[in-house]
């Protein structure tokens, strides 16, 4: 009886990281700031910001589950920090595809990395990541240290080609 409820406890914690994982967050409005004049958006972009997905998230939203989206030509400033008690993170734009990527791959736009890619940042610590969205498309606000993109700490940005605000939205599954 003891081995059932072992296994019991273990698939139930399972479960429940399960539907944590896809749950994502609750957008805050102030992680936002544009400037429409200037073409300039600032994200405040927190890692580890809740226990979802085991702390590997941005702003409480991993896999896809929160887009940023930014018109074509506008410089977009990540105000990057991480707050993930246990775990150093990183960050780089890449471009979407079929598979996640494993560890760091080439940018998807010039400056649009935080550096210390593969080892990350330390709990408290951060970058500020500024870059010309130049060219419309998908691409991923992904952590490169090794393994945590895979594991889905990503979410999403899109670059629009029509004119238009910067937003942030969570992804429909």
């Amino acid at each position: 009886m003891r081995r059932l409820t072992c296994l019991t406890v273990l698939l139930w914690r399972v479960g429940a990281a399960a539907a944590q994982t896809a749950g994502g967050g609750k957008i805050d409005p102030t992680w936002l700031r544009t400037d429409a004049a200037r073409k300039t958006v600032d994200f405040k972009l927190v890692a580890g910001l809740t226990n979802n997905n085991g702390g590997m998230n941005f702003n409480g939203f991993g896999r896809g589950g929160l887009v940023l989206t930014v018109p074509q030509g506008w410089t977009v400033a990540l105000h990057f920090k991480n707050e993930d008690p246990n775990l150093p993170h990183s960050v780089e734009v890449v471009p979407e595809a079929a598979a996640i990527p494993t560890g760091p791959v080439p940018a998807a736009f010039e400056h649009a990395t935080t550096g210390r890619l593969e080892q990350g940042f330390s709990t408290g610590q951060g970058a500020e990541i500024r870059f010309a969205a130049a060219k419309a498309g998908s691409f991923l606000i992904f952590c490169a240290v090794p393994g945590h993109g895979a594991a889905g700490m990503w979410i999403r940005l899109a670059v629009s080609e029509a004119t238009g605000t910067p937003a942030l939205a969570t992804a429909e599954r």
